[in-house]
């Protein structure tokens, strides 16, 4: 077909292909790997993946746990919330579990805690590949916390580059930039606010946002409580403030989540005053006035009541627990609740919108099978770094 075609038919008909199919598509000749390959054109399908769905229904990414470890899975984000696939972890050596640090462009950002050192790496589940990070190893930094820092996992749109930032680091923040493939410390100073670890970041607007708070101690403990935000092309801090009345609640009893693919949310949870949750949403990004309380309810041990707010799904809805392990959708405009007679799974952490892509795929490197995933690191495939070298991996056949 490259014979009788132009390129840029061929790139014309590729970006409107699924990732598996564009993937196979590989096989067939050096000329077609060299296209999909090629930094622009993984950049030109992600942007014809998120303005037309391949399957005309976008997913779902659900977190659970099992037997003690974090499980993903996609679903159709329709009625039924039909699975597509399980989706097969990286492996980290001698660890048996991850943690979750932030979804971006169809990457996921893991890190695992092993021998009093942090790894970490960039995953993309559609392809099967992943890029282990190198250990942020910088003048003094030489151990990383998950119990005393924050995380934070983006995408620079600026220099076309993903990067993650560690908050709470001793001796300053660090930041690691893919592109550059090595650590560097942070110029800007952080606001002095404190960084809730409790609940995952948020990325959206080009920036990373976490909850910050602030403790004084005079007659009695008192919190001030913001939402603190990274730009990660301006490698700056910034800070935004919350309702008024969530400025001074416990911050344990606050947690961010994302709004579509558009702005913020902050639920609050008031278990002193019979179990009350509060639902606000930045209806316009970065405009203060624009926090608006969409949802308020109590939490109550009957069937078919609220029992907890799991995300929000791409048409805006809020995807609730119900009864007795239900999962049901509210309409905030009509305030109507549709359940959807499918039972969640036991330990359930979060729900989130995700799109497929060809993410890592000009950086990753293939392994024969899932068996070879902590031995095999390739020479041609490894960038010396100020922190180690780089491994690329793929999780699959």
């Amino acid at each position: 077909m490259s014979d009788y075609l132009p390129t840029e038919v061929i790139i014309d008909i590729f970006k409107r292909l699924p990732v598996k199919s564009v993937v196979k598509c590989r096989s067939v000749c050096k000329s077609w790997n060299s296209i999909i390959c090629d930094p622009s054109f993984i950049s030109t399908h992600f942007q014809a993946s998120l303005s037309i769905p391949f399957n005309n229904t976008p997913f779902l990414l659900i977190r659970c746990l099992k037997n003690g470890k974090e499980n993903y899975s996609l679903h159709y984000d329709n009625y039924g919330f039909d699975e597509f696939k399980q989706l097969q972890c990286p492996a980290f050596e001698c660890v048996s579990h991850s943690m979750y640090l932030g979804c971006c462009n169809g990457l996921i950002c893991l890190g695992s805690d092993s021998h009093g050192d942090m790894d970490f790496v960039f995953w993309n589940p559609s392809i099967r590949k992943y890029v282990s990070l190198p250990q942020p190893t910088i003048g003094c930094i030489n151990y990383v916390s998950p119990l005393n820092s924050a995380f934070g996992f983006g995408f620079d749109s600026r220099t076309n580059d993903y990067k993650l930032i560690i908050v709470g680091v001793y001796k300053g923040d660090i930041l690691f930039s893919l592109n550059e493939n090595c650590w560097k410390r942070v110029a800007a100073i952080s606001p002095n606010y404190a960084v809730s670890n409790d609940t995952s970041p948020i990325f959206v607007h080009g920036a990373v946002h976490w909850l910050g708070y602030q403790c004084q101690r005079r007659n009695n403990l008192r919190f001030t409580n913001k939402i603190l935000g990274f730009d990660l092309s301006a490698e700056d801090f910034f800070e935004i403030s919350l309702p008024e009345s969530l400025i001074g609640c416990f911050y344990k009893d606050l947690s961010i989540m994302k709004y579509r693919e558009s702005s913020i949310a902050v639920l609050s949870k008031d278990l002193v005053d019979g179990k009350l949750h509060e639902l606000w949403v930045m209806k316009e990004y970065g405009v203060v006035e624009s926090w608006t309380k969409v949802l308020t309810y109590h939490v109550v041990n009957q069937s078919r009541e609220y029992r907890g707010i799991l995300g929000f799904r791409n048409n805006g809805e809020v995807l609730l627990q119900v009864g007795d392990g239900e999962m049901a959708s509210l309409d905030l405009n009509s305030q109507l609740t549709e359940l959807h007679r499918v039972k969640i799974r036991t330990g359930l952490l979060s729900v989130g919108s995700y799109v497929e892509s060809l993410m890592l795929l000009d950086k990753a490197v293939d392994v024969r099978n899932a068996s070879d995933v902590n031995h095999a690191i390739y020479s041609s495939g490894s960038v010396e770094s100020s922190g180690g070298r780089v491994k690329r991996h793929r999780t699959g056949p």
